[in-house]
């Protein structure tokens, strides 16, 4: 089953959504801002992702500016980062049973498909 990691306020991960939609696949929202992540969960979506922690990081948020930019952080801070400030997670990301996408641009979300 498919799985969108989905912000409401976010026009990409608007757009990802759309193209759920338009797939006639079933799948499953994930609103992550109000259900955030256990560090489990996120730990398995970027094996999923097959990136690193850092590459999951919205970096341009204040608070990572604010708490996070210039300190030297272990993969496991920067999960524990994005698990108390579930806005510093890059959205949307599409989750299958075996692989993840990140939806930048929403396009990309049909490599799953």
């Amino acid at each position: 089953m498919l799985k969108i990691y989905h912000n409401t306020r976010c026009k990409k991960s608007r757009e990802g959504l759309e193209i759920l939609k338009n797939s006639g696949k079933e799948f499953q929202i994930k609103e992550y801002l109000k259900e955030p992540l256990s560090e489990g969960e996120l730990e398995n979506l970027i094996v999923k992702l097959k990136i690193t922690p850092i590459q999951l990081v919205r970096k341009n948020e204040k608070i990572w500016k604010e708490e996070y930019k210039n300190r030297d952080l272990s993969d496991k801070e920067i999960i524990t980062a994005m698990v108390k400030n579930p806005k510093l997670i890059e959205r949307p990301v599409v989750e299958t049973e075996n692989n993840a996408v990140i939806g930048r641009p929403p396009s990309d979300i049909k490599k799953l498909l």
